[in-house]
């Protein structure tokens, strides 16, 4: 894999389109929306959880506090979910046991920063922000690159709210968040989407799924902050995360 995986960025913009999707560590499942139930008592001292749309078994563990995260959930539900640990359906009612006690907050906590933030990804950095060359249309990076393989888990790096979740064009599978200090951070190629718009998020929560969506070379996390949600208006990336206490 390059090391210098980049993507061309049309001079024209197609309209990002949020997206339900359901997904742990393989492709996106788009889910239809339908109503669902949270977790339940049952008669062994174990709870059922009935999916609903947007759901993860990543996103169910945690939830649920089940000990041995969402590979414990998928194997203590391999007969209802099947072979394909992806696929999960909503109106499925899954056990859920072993709760830990631990909460979702505090588990995330242990992640961040002591300001609160994190880094998007674990990898090195490849394409850095402000590299020059004529397949961007700024004539520059304008994001920072980091080197990734598919599949790898693509976390919030703040507090904050989905703008928008989904095709973004050139930059593939993508998603908009404004952080908690009024910044944009954008997260492109994604493999897989996790949030919709509209959902907040929390520093060090998984959104997504590394990949090589859009147009690129190789796998990799394309990686801006911006002052707006809009392109253009980018800052860089590394210095905004160093600037809130993020080692990189």
């Amino acid at each position: 894999m390059s090391a210098q995986a980049k993507h061309r960025r049309p001079k024209t913009r197609r309209a990002t389109r949020a997206a339900a999707l359901a997904t742990v560590g393989g492709a996106a499942l788009a889910l239809p929306l339908i109503g669902a139930t949270g977790a339940q008592a049952a008669d062994s001292g174990t709870t059922t959880y009935t999916v609903k749309s947007g759901d993860t078994l990543a996103k169910i563990a945690q939830s649920q506090g089940v000990d041995g995260g969402w590979k414990q959930l998928y194997q203590d539900n391999k007969s209802v979910i099947g072979a394909n640990a992806s696929l999960i359906t909503p109106g499925t009612e899954l056990t859920v046991g072993g709760a830990s006690g631990t909460s979702t907050t505090a588990t995330q906590a242990s992640d961040t920063s002591g300001s609160g933030y994190v880094k998007p990804v674990e990898g090195s950095i490849g394409t850095q922000y402000h590299s020059s060359g004529a397949m961007w249309s700024s004539g520059y990076h304008t994001g920072t690159d980091f080197i990734v393989s598919t599949g790898t888990s693509v976390k919030a790096v703040s507090n904050g709210t989905v703008v928008s979740a989904g095709d973004g064009g050139a930059y593939g599978n993508q998603i908009v968040i404004k952080n908690a200090d009024g910044y944009y951070s954008q997260y492109a190629h994604l493999s897989s989407v996790g949030v919709s718009a509209g959902q907040t998020v929390t520093a060090g929560q998984q959104i997504g799924l590394s990949g090589a969506t859009g147009n690129v070379t190789g796998p990799h996390l394309h990686f801006e902050i911006r002052t707006t949600a809009s392109y253009g208006s980018d800052v860089d990336p590394v210095a905004y995360l160093r600037s809130h206490g993020v080692t990189l």
